[in-house]
């Protein structure tokens, strides 16, 4: 039996009802008739429409420069041929591209019309399908040729996932957005930087985003559902005398008009950017180290995410392209036993601050699940999409990706817990007493980071990067903080999350969006600060590039010259 999710009383039919309705039409329509003679008709078929609003400001030195509304709808078609054990789907990477090779040069527009018109969207759907039919096709027989040649495996797993279909129709969103309070409290706040003209650049960027989500697939399931996402960026650049490019920012998301900063939480971010900036174009640069440090709850989610979150997606796990860094390793220690983790894409918030990651539905069609991935240590599953993987048949809700790309295993909201707590000062302590051990004159404390990436394929070394932004040396003797740069986050995985030597008491949220082969979705990692027995830090980019030669001239005026300035007798 279907599962059915309904929220509230069965709304009255309106355009996107009528446009679900459309779609499933022609869905049916297409499974029903479509098939070349001598071949096989699809066997699963889906429908994807994703209608996007935008609204986004953008203000520098005092000014709007950018103010833009934007409004697009594009469709997502699967067709598969075969069966659920063995398919024509192929990676995007790996994908033959036959159809214009084939003689026809035509290729299916992947726009819908923005009018809620049943007739043009069948239209649209009508002709994408035809052309992913041929294609899965000419896929399936492709496949079916190269298997000739491979070596049977017994433990080959399927193509595709069965699922329960699910039917669930969100109410709609509201969209408000306060142009005019954007537009001044983006100039208010973009003219702060003009009094320090040594930040030659900077930007106030404020976004808002809309995205209704109509999905229906030949299994029964039909899934209509809307999010809103709100951001504000605060940003800017400037160079240290040895010519070091610098950044810093400060970002807010939010899933509501309402839940954005206030002026006066927003003027402060812009100061600290403003402070932050000046005293790294003062700070001394270092050397590259190898020693303890601890990361802040922040930079220390962004380990996380790139030496664990990714490697523990089941995609990764199949191919002959991947590093299988996890493949085979289920039951054993992958990590410290007082350390696990846990994916919860249906976790709104954390301490009040809601998290990027939350989703009811994925890109698939699958409820959003809690994945325990790993407990006490022990690795005890991974994040799936509906692409199974050895030992794991099942989705639980993480395919995912940007748009209509075909959706991977991804991450949601990636939660790290620890049993071997202390506070910040004893975190302090510990450091100070490692580097002791080691014989090194400091420790270091990282306590923000601008993001990172990591390799995960069989091409090149199993590696992660991570690009912190203020960064502490500590002195063993006195204890003293000194603030320093120059220097990037450089590590092989499995040998840096297994030095954890002890976690601090409070969990820091890192929202952002990653990037992987499906694109770019909204992300958090929740962690607390680790203390790490070694974390080694490369020398980061040097810039020999001069600032501007003029002052802005937007910069305060320099007092005027006295009499004898003037040469006057």
């Amino acid at each position: 039996m279907a599962a059915s999710l309904l929220m509230g009383a069965t709304p009255a039919p309106g355009p996107r009802s009528q446009l679900l309705e459309a779609m499933s039409t022609e869905l049916t329509r297409n499974q029903q008739q479509l098939k070349v003679n001598g071949h096989e008709a699809p066997y699963f078929i889906s429908y994807l429409v994703k209608d996007y609003e935008s609204r986004l400001l953008v203000a520098r030195y005092g000014a709007v420069f950018q103010d833009d509304d934007y409004r697009e709808r594009k469709l997502g078609v699967d067709v598969r041929v075969g069966s659920y054990d063995f398919d024509s789907s192929v990676a995007d990477s790996l994908d033959f591209g036959f159809s214009t090779s084939k003689g026809s040069s035509f290729s299916a527009r992947k726009e819908g019309p923005l009018d809620d018109s049943p007739l043009a969207l069948r239209t649209a759907l009508w002709l994408v399908t035809d052309e992913k039919y041929k294609a899965a096709l000419f896929q399936f027989l492709k496949k079916k040729g190269e298997d000739v040649y491979a070596v049977e495996d017994p433990k080959r797993a399927a193509s595709f996932s069965r699922e329960t279909p699910s039917t669930y129709v969100q109410p709609p969103v509201a969209f408000p957005f306060d142009r005019e309070k954007w537009r001044k409290l983006a100039r208010e706040v973009s003219a702060r930087f003009n009094a320090h003209p040594e930040l030659f650049d900077s930007e106030v960027r404020i976004t808002a985003d809309k995205a209704t989500r109509l999905f229906v697939s030949s299994e029964g399931t039909k899934l209509i559902t809307e999010e809103t996402l709100y951001a504000l960026h605060v940003s800017a650049v400037t160079r240290a005398p040895d010519g070091q490019l610098l950044d810093d920012s400060r970002s807010f998301y939010l899933p509501t008009e309402a839940g954005m900063p206030d002026v006066v939480k927003v003027h402060a971010a812009a100061q600290k950017v403003i402070d932050e900036l000046l005293a790294l174009r003062q700070a001394p640069a270092i050397v590259p180290y190898a020693g303890p440090a601890i990361l802040a709850p922040e930079a220390a989610g962004v380990l996380f995410h790139e030496t664990l979150g990714h490697r523990l997606e089941a995609d990764r796990q199949d191919g002959d392209s991947d590093g299988k860094t996890f493949k085979g390793q289920e039951g054993k220690q992958i990590l410290p036993s007082f350390l696990s983790l846990r994916d919860d894409p249906s976790r709104r918030e954390v301490n009040g601050e809601p998290l990027n990651g939350y989703y009811l539905y994925d890109e698939e069609g699958v409820k959003g699940q809690p994945v325990s991935l790993v407990e006490k240590g022990v690795l005890k599953g991974y994040l799936m999409s509906r692409h199974p993987v050895e030992g794991f048949a099942k989705s639980n809700g993480h395919g995912r990706g940007q748009g209509t790309l075909q959706p991977v295993a991804r991450m949601g909201n990636l939660l790290v817990d620890s049993t071997k707590q202390v506070s910040d000062a004893e975190l302090k302590k510990m450091l100070v007493a490692e580097a002791k051990r080691q014989g090194k004159p400091y420790g270091l404390i990282i306590r923000d980071i601008t993001g990172g990436n990591t390799n995960t394929s069989s091409y090149g070394y199993q590696a992660f990067k991570g690009v912190p932004r203020m960064v502490y040396r500590v002195d063993v003797k006195t204890g003293e903080e000194t603030l320093v740069r120059g220097v990037e986050i450089v590590g092989t995985p499995l040998s840096s999350v297994n030095r954890i030597l002890a976690t601090g008491q409070r969990l820091g949220v890192f929202n952002g969006f990653c990037g992987a082969e499906s694109g770019n979705v909204p992300v958090s990692t929740v962690a607390p600060a680790v203390l790490l027995q070694e974390l080694e830090l490369q020398r980061a980019m040097e810039g020999k590039d001069r600032p501007p030669l003029l002052p802005s001239p937007a910069a305060p005026k320099q007092a005027a010259a006295g009499p004898e300035a003037k040469g006057t007798n």
